[in-house]
């Protein structure tokens, strides 16, 4: 898909590794990468296994593909700067969590409407029955933007089997933000039709004074995209730059 490449910018000493959503790719957080590039960090946003291309090449797409792209990607960055910061959207905040979880070297995050808790039970066994139906598809999840005009370059139909496997490693990761020792910064939409804010509640409340909270009050889940992204952009840089150490 055009636009959905992987962004690579080289920079000082310090970097950041930037995780786009589920079904998304980097085009949604281009915006973000290019402003902390510009601040003159080294910036990594891959492009997730299954993303960017078809949605079928992301029905046999799990978790742990994702989670491996997304520590090769940290590892690879790490080994070139003295100090690395992770940000992510939705899912990429799943990541963006679970690496915080097992990296305590990592310097800080930036978690955008993350997901890390999974939907009610009922919810998950009708997904479930869909799957052993044979479905394989959902309807689309992609461009929940407030701003009109505004549209995120995604998938328009949901792989299930691939969602399931999120849902179940939202919990996983969910169950262990208390192991995040970094600063994070977590931005929340007030209006997100996506992932409930009630996952930045339990962000919040796992972390405590770790974890300072801005709302996004004119946006809905693709923030980065939307009325707040300016703010977005300007808050993550300004974050990233302080705790890596490179604003000096």
């Amino acid at each position: 898909m055009a636009g959905a490449e992987p962004f690579s910018a080289t920079g000082g000493a310090h970097g950041a590794l930037v995780i786009h959503g589920f079904t998304g790719n980097p085009f949604s957080m281009k915006g973000v990468a290019s402003a902390i590039a510009d601040a003159g960090l080294s910036v990594e946003a891959p492009l997730l296994p299954g993303h960017g291309t078809a949605v079928a090449d992301m029905l046999d797409t799990r978790w742990s593909d994702w989670s491996a792209a997304a520590e090769a990607a940290y590892v690879d960055l790490a080994a070139r700067c003295d100090s690395v910061a992770v940000v992510g959207l939705s899912m990429g905040g799943t990541l963006t969590c679970w690496l915080g979880e097992n990296h305590p070297e990592i310097a800080g995050l930036v978690l955008i409407n993350p997901l890390v808790q999974s939907i009610p039970a009922d919810q998950v066994a009708i997904l479930q029955g869909m799957v052993e139906s044979g479905e394989t598809v959902t309807g689309g999840i992609g461009s929940d933007i407030a701003e009109p005009g505004a549209t995120e370059l995604s998938y328009p139909e949901t792989p299930l089997a691939p969602l399931l496997s999120l849902l179940d490693a939202a919990d996983r990761v969910g169950a262990k933000l208390a192991n995040i020792s970094c600063p994070v910064l977590l931005l929340s939409s007030r209006d997100d039709h996506v992932v409930p804010p009630a996952n930045g509640d339990t962000i919040a409340a796992a972390l405590g004074d770790r974890c300072e909270r801005v709302w996004m009050e004119r946006s809905f889940h693709v923030s980065t995209l939307d009325y707040d992204r300016d703010e977005i952009e300007k808050r993550a840089t300004e974050f990233v730059s302080r705790v890596t150490g490179s604003d000096g």
